[in-house]
Protein backbone atom coordinates (compact mmCIF):
# COMPACT_ATOMS: atom_id res chain seq x y z
CA UNK A 1 0.00 0.00 0.00
CA UNK A 2 1.23 3.36 -0.82
CA UNK A 3 0.53 6.18 2.27
CA UNK A 4 0.07 9.48 1.52
CA UNK A 5 0.22 12.17 4.58
CA UNK A 6 -2.21 14.29 4.93
CA UNK A 7 -2.54 16.64 7.95
CA UNK A 8 -3.73 14.65 10.71
CA UNK A 9 -5.01 11.83 9.14
CA UNK A 10 -2.65 8.88 7.37
CA UNK A 11 -4.57 7.36 4.26
CA UNK A 12 -3.15 4.87 2.37
CA UNK A 13 -3.54 3.67 -1.22
CA UNK A 14 -4.70 -0.14 -2.29
CA UNK A 15 -3.08 -1.50 -5.43
CA UNK A 16 -5.37 -2.09 -8.20
CA UNK A 17 -7.00 -5.65 -7.92
CA UNK A 18 -10.20 -6.93 -9.70
CA UNK A 19 -13.38 -5.41 -8.80
CA UNK A 20 -16.28 -7.90 -7.60
CA UNK A 21 -19.30 -6.01 -9.00
CA UNK A 22 -18.30 -4.82 -12.69
CA UNK A 23 -16.55 -7.43 -14.77
CA UNK A 24 -13.21 -6.38 -16.36
CA UNK A 25 -12.57 -3.65 -13.66
CA UNK A 26 -10.15 -2.55 -11.41
CA UNK A 27 -11.01 -0.93 -7.88
CA UNK A 28 -8.53 0.76 -5.70
CA UNK A 29 -8.93 2.52 -2.12
CA UNK A 30 -8.21 5.07 0.31
CA UNK A 31 -7.60 4.04 3.59
CA UNK A 32 -6.98 5.55 6.61
CA UNK A 33 -7.05 3.77 10.73
CA UNK A 34 -10.01 4.75 12.46
CA UNK A 35 -7.98 5.80 15.77
CA UNK A 36 -7.26 8.53 17.64
CA UNK A 37 -9.02 10.35 21.32
CA UNK A 38 -12.38 10.08 19.12
CA UNK A 39 -12.73 7.70 16.83
CA UNK A 40 -16.64 8.04 16.50
CA UNK A 41 -15.87 11.73 15.51
CA UNK A 42 -13.73 10.80 13.10
CA UNK A 43 -15.92 8.11 11.87
CA UNK A 44 -18.78 10.44 11.11
CA UNK A 45 -17.06 13.16 9.46
CA UNK A 46 -15.81 10.17 6.95
CA UNK A 47 -19.22 8.81 6.66
CA UNK A 48 -20.62 11.84 5.68
CA UNK A 49 -17.87 12.28 3.15
CA UNK A 50 -18.83 8.99 1.48
CA UNK A 51 -16.47 6.32 3.80
CA UNK A 52 -17.14 2.97 5.05
CA UNK A 53 -16.04 1.19 7.75
CA UNK A 54 -14.35 -2.85 8.10
CA UNK A 55 -13.13 -2.98 10.96
CA UNK A 56 -10.57 -0.29 12.32
CA UNK A 57 -10.77 1.20 8.82
CA UNK A 58 -12.35 3.54 6.92
CA UNK A 59 -12.20 3.10 3.03
CA UNK A 60 -13.92 4.97 0.07
CA UNK A 61 -13.20 3.64 -3.76
CA UNK A 62 -10.58 5.66 -5.70
CA UNK A 63 -10.55 3.67 -8.97
CA UNK A 64 -8.33 5.38 -11.98
CA UNK A 65 -10.86 5.13 -14.45
CA UNK A 66 -14.16 4.38 -12.71
CA UNK A 67 -16.59 6.27 -10.57
CA UNK A 68 -19.73 3.94 -10.26
CA UNK A 69 -19.62 3.41 -6.22
CA UNK A 70 -21.76 6.24 -5.20
CA UNK A 71 -22.51 6.74 -1.84
CA UNK A 72 -26.02 6.79 -0.72
CA UNK A 73 -28.14 6.88 2.27
CA UNK A 74 -32.07 6.56 2.93
CA UNK A 75 -33.78 9.75 4.19
CA UNK A 76 -35.60 7.94 7.18
CA UNK A 77 -36.93 10.67 8.56
CA UNK A 78 -39.43 11.15 5.31
CA UNK A 79 -39.21 7.30 4.95
CA UNK A 80 -42.54 5.47 4.57
CA UNK A 81 -43.43 1.87 3.96
CA UNK A 82 -45.23 1.38 0.34
CA UNK A 83 -47.86 -0.98 -0.71
CA UNK A 84 -45.25 -3.38 -1.95
CA UNK A 85 -43.29 -3.14 1.42
CA UNK A 86 -46.30 -3.33 3.50
CA UNK A 87 -46.69 -6.88 2.55
CA UNK A 88 -43.18 -7.54 3.01
CA UNK A 89 -43.59 -6.12 6.67
CA UNK A 90 -46.32 -8.19 7.31
CA UNK A 91 -44.99 -11.15 6.36
CA UNK A 92 -42.05 -10.69 8.76
CA UNK A 93 -44.47 -9.58 11.65
CA UNK A 94 -43.65 -12.66 13.67
CA UNK A 95 -40.04 -11.85 13.98
CA UNK A 96 -38.52 -10.56 17.09
CA UNK A 97 -35.49 -7.82 16.63
CA UNK A 98 -33.08 -7.98 19.77
CA UNK A 99 -29.96 -5.75 19.91
CA UNK A 100 -27.13 -7.73 21.35
CA UNK A 101 -23.44 -6.56 21.73
CA UNK A 102 -21.25 -7.22 19.00
CA UNK A 103 -19.45 -10.79 19.91
CA UNK A 104 -19.09 -13.07 17.68
CA UNK A 105 -21.06 -16.53 18.10
CA UNK A 106 -21.24 -20.32 16.40
CA UNK A 107 -24.98 -19.69 16.11
CA UNK A 108 -24.76 -16.31 13.85
CA UNK A 109 -21.55 -17.75 12.37
CA UNK A 110 -23.37 -20.79 11.14
CA UNK A 111 -25.62 -19.05 9.68
CA UNK A 112 -22.93 -16.51 8.28
CA UNK A 113 -21.57 -19.19 6.65
CA UNK A 114 -25.14 -21.02 5.08
CA UNK A 115 -25.80 -17.12 3.92
CA UNK A 116 -22.34 -17.03 2.03
CA UNK A 117 -22.88 -20.40 0.61
CA UNK A 118 -25.97 -19.73 -1.16
CA UNK A 119 -25.46 -16.28 -2.09
CA UNK A 120 -21.62 -15.06 -2.42
CA UNK A 121 -19.98 -18.45 -2.72
CA UNK A 122 -17.66 -16.73 -5.16
CA UNK A 123 -17.27 -13.78 -3.62
CA UNK A 124 -14.26 -12.22 -1.31
CA UNK A 125 -15.65 -13.42 1.77
CA UNK A 126 -16.36 -17.01 0.86
CA UNK A 127 -13.13 -18.46 2.34
CA UNK A 128 -13.74 -16.80 5.49
CA UNK A 129 -13.11 -18.76 9.13
CA UNK A 130 -14.38 -18.02 12.62
CA UNK A 131 -11.53 -15.64 13.64
CA UNK A 132 -12.13 -13.72 10.41
CA UNK A 133 -15.64 -13.30 11.37
CA UNK A 134 -14.60 -12.42 14.73
CA UNK A 135 -12.49 -9.87 13.58
CA UNK A 136 -15.31 -8.65 11.45
CA UNK A 137 -17.45 -8.70 14.50
CA UNK A 138 -15.67 -7.25 17.40
CA UNK A 139 -12.73 -5.68 15.84
CA UNK A 140 -15.08 -2.11 16.25
CA UNK A 141 -12.93 1.43 17.62
CA UNK A 142 -16.90 3.13 16.93
CA UNK A 143 -20.36 2.39 18.56
CA UNK A 144 -21.16 -0.86 16.80
CA UNK A 145 -23.40 -3.54 17.67
CA UNK A 146 -25.47 -6.31 16.57
CA UNK A 147 -29.52 -6.81 15.89
CA UNK A 148 -30.78 -10.13 15.87
CA UNK A 149 -33.90 -11.20 14.29
CA UNK A 150 -35.77 -14.55 15.52
CA UNK A 151 -39.40 -16.30 15.24
CA UNK A 152 -41.28 -16.53 18.15
CA UNK A 153 -39.76 -20.35 18.37
CA UNK A 154 -36.16 -18.73 18.87
CA UNK A 155 -34.99 -19.74 15.45
CA UNK A 156 -32.48 -17.44 14.23
CA UNK A 157 -33.34 -15.69 10.93
CA UNK A 158 -31.16 -12.48 10.51
CA UNK A 159 -28.50 -10.84 12.06
CA UNK A 160 -27.34 -7.62 11.19
CA UNK A 161 -24.09 -5.73 12.06
CA UNK A 162 -24.54 -1.94 12.05
CA UNK A 163 -22.99 1.25 13.42
CA UNK A 164 -24.66 4.09 15.39
CA UNK A 165 -23.92 7.61 13.73
CA UNK A 166 -24.42 10.98 15.13
CA UNK A 167 -26.98 11.58 12.09
CA UNK A 168 -28.38 7.83 11.94
CA UNK A 169 -27.11 4.56 11.69
CA UNK A 170 -24.84 2.45 9.47
CA UNK A 171 -25.46 -0.79 7.79
CA UNK A 172 -22.14 -2.63 7.83
CA UNK A 173 -23.11 -6.21 6.62
CA UNK A 174 -26.23 -8.25 7.34
CA UNK A 175 -26.72 -11.68 6.25
CA UNK A 176 -29.94 -14.16 6.95
CA UNK A 177 -31.78 -17.81 6.01
CA UNK A 178 -31.00 -17.92 2.58
CA UNK A 179 -33.76 -20.81 2.07
CA UNK A 180 -36.73 -18.84 3.45
CA UNK A 181 -37.34 -16.77 -0.07
CA UNK A 182 -41.20 -15.63 1.22
CA UNK A 183 -40.09 -13.51 3.90
CA UNK A 184 -37.65 -11.12 1.47
CA UNK A 185 -35.48 -11.00 3.98
CA UNK A 186 -33.00 -8.85 2.36
CA UNK A 187 -35.90 -5.99 1.61
CA UNK A 188 -37.03 -6.33 5.17
CA UNK A 189 -33.95 -5.61 7.16
CA UNK A 190 -33.34 -2.73 5.30
CA UNK A 191 -37.02 -1.22 5.97
CA UNK A 192 -37.27 -2.06 9.31
CA UNK A 193 -33.72 -0.47 9.91
CA UNK A 194 -35.23 2.55 7.80
CA UNK A 195 -38.35 2.70 10.40
CA UNK A 196 -36.31 2.10 13.46
CA UNK A 197 -33.84 4.98 12.86
CA UNK A 198 -36.87 7.29 12.22
CA UNK A 199 -38.29 6.12 15.45
CA UNK A 200 -35.50 7.44 17.77
CA UNK A 201 -35.78 10.70 15.79
CA UNK A 202 -32.51 10.30 13.52
CA UNK A 203 -31.93 11.05 10.18
CA UNK A 204 -30.41 9.00 8.02
CA UNK A 205 -30.15 5.01 7.16
CA UNK A 206 -26.08 4.54 5.56
CA UNK A 207 -26.23 1.85 2.93
CA UNK A 208 -22.79 2.12 1.51
CA UNK A 209 -22.24 2.16 -2.51
CA UNK A 210 -25.02 2.25 -5.11
CA UNK A 211 -23.71 1.01 -8.36
CA UNK A 212 -26.44 1.55 -10.89
CA UNK A 213 -24.80 -0.99 -13.81
CA UNK A 214 -24.51 -3.80 -10.87
CA UNK A 215 -27.49 -6.08 -10.40
CA UNK A 216 -25.77 -6.64 -6.60
CA UNK A 217 -25.62 -3.13 -5.74
CA UNK A 218 -28.27 -0.85 -7.81
CA UNK A 219 -31.32 -2.07 -5.47
CA UNK A 220 -30.48 0.89 -3.07
CA UNK A 221 -31.99 3.62 -5.34
CA UNK A 222 -35.38 1.79 -4.28
CA UNK A 223 -35.43 3.08 -0.87
CA UNK A 224 -36.70 5.89 -1.76
CA UNK A 225 -36.32 8.45 -0.25
CA UNK A 226 -32.29 8.23 -0.85
CA UNK A 227 -29.81 10.64 -1.28
CA UNK A 228 -26.32 9.97 -3.09
CA UNK A 229 -23.16 11.68 -2.69
CA UNK A 230 -22.04 14.23 -5.19
CA UNK A 231 -19.50 16.83 -5.51
CA UNK A 232 -21.71 19.21 -4.49
CA UNK A 233 -23.04 17.20 -1.79
CA UNK A 234 -25.41 14.99 -0.78
CA UNK A 235 -28.72 15.04 -2.81
CA UNK A 236 -32.31 13.35 -3.60
CA UNK A 237 -32.04 10.69 -6.10
CA UNK A 238 -34.89 10.14 -8.03
CA UNK A 239 -37.13 6.84 -7.48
Amino acid sequence: MKRVEIPSRFFFSTPPAPCPYLPGKLEKKIVTLLAGKDPDHLHNSLSLAGFRRSQDLAYRPACDSCNACIPIRIVARNFELKRSWRRIWRKNSDLIAQEVPSLATDEHFALFRKYLKSRHEEGGMSDMDFSDYQAMVEDSPVRSGLTEFRTASGELIAVCLNDLMDDGMSLVYSFYEPEDDKRSLGTYLILWHAIKTRSVGLHYVYLGYWIESSSKMSYKSRFAPAEILTKEGWALISS
